[in-house]
């Protein structure tokens, strides 16, 4: 069983401790813009103590810290994650390439293991909705960034794959980007017809997601890879078990470093 996933079912009990008692299912929270005041909420529950306690139980799960010494800290701001954007699979016009999914704020041990804590506004207000070890939201921001300033950097999920896109080129940031678009990236037009080509048909809406294979909660079983995450079911509609198998709204059917799911 993937670590990264398998480690959701050891703390969710404790994130669940974090949210309203109530279990009403709602939309998958976003944070609908990147602006200085978002990223201060997603800061002050990242830092929130009833979070650290669970960061210090997190880090502790496998013994290589007590949860008494782990100490984690917020390292630095927190930054706008996006994923590929299902409008730009659809065609819509003008649609970008990615939507913002949520904002990541590193956590760091006193032994130095790092997680990502990942934040939307939900019903209840600003969130943790999952917690995911190690560092590659923040990595790929500063490869991408690197790599074309100014650049957009996103995940396409389905594969785990990480890029940067600009003007009308997507570059890829992982190996698994390069073996999607490779190693010197590809047009935007070039991208679009292959994210179609693979995504297009199961979109929300489409026969495959009214078969309860998109998007939704469909039984799941983790497979081997690398890592750790905690998608976890947070109550009043914060449902982080979608964040992490890429609730773009788009299916979270093929490999994954950080996860791998198999739909039942």
């Amino acid at each position: 069983m993937n670590p990264r996933l398998a480690t959701a079912l050891v703390a969710g009990a404790a994130l669940l401790a974090l949210a309203p008692t109530q279990a009403t299912a709602a939309p998958v929270p976003q944070p609908q813009s990147d602006t200085a005041e978002n990223r201060a909420a997603a800061a002050l529950a990242a830092a929130a103590p009833d979070t650290l306690a669970t960061l210090s139980r997190f880090f502790a799960r496998e013994g290589k810290v007590s949860p008494t010494s782990a100490q984690p800290r917020i390292d630095g701001e927190a930054i706008a994650v996006s994923y590929l954007s299902p409008d730009f699979v659809a065609g819509k016009a003008g649609a970008p390439v990615a939507r913002l999914e949520f904002l990541a704020s590193k956590a760091v041990s006193s032994d130095g293991q790092q997680a990502a804590l990942w934040t939307a506004k939900t019903e209840a207000g600003w969130q943790v909705v999952n917690i995911a070890t190690g560092d590659d939201e923040f990595r790929y921001a500063r490869l991408g960034a690197a790599k074309l300033p100014g650049g957009t950097v996103f995940r396409e999920p389905q594969i785990d794959a990480w890029y940067v896109a600009g003007g009308e080129r997507v570059l890829p940031l992982d190996p698994d980007a390069v073996g999607a678009v490779g190693e010197r990236g590809t047009s935007l037009a070039a991208y679009r017809a292959r994210v179609v080509k693979a995504y297009g048909d199961k979109l929300p809406g489409s026969a495959y997601a009214k078969s309860g294979k998109a998007g939704g909660f469909a039984p799941t079983e983790a497979t081997a890879g690398s890592g750790a995450t905690e998608g976890l079911p947070v109550a009043a509609g914060a449902v982080a078990l979608a964040l992490a198998l890429g609730a773009a709204g788009l299916p979270a059917v093929l490999r994954s470093r950080r996860q791998r799911v198999v739909r039942a």
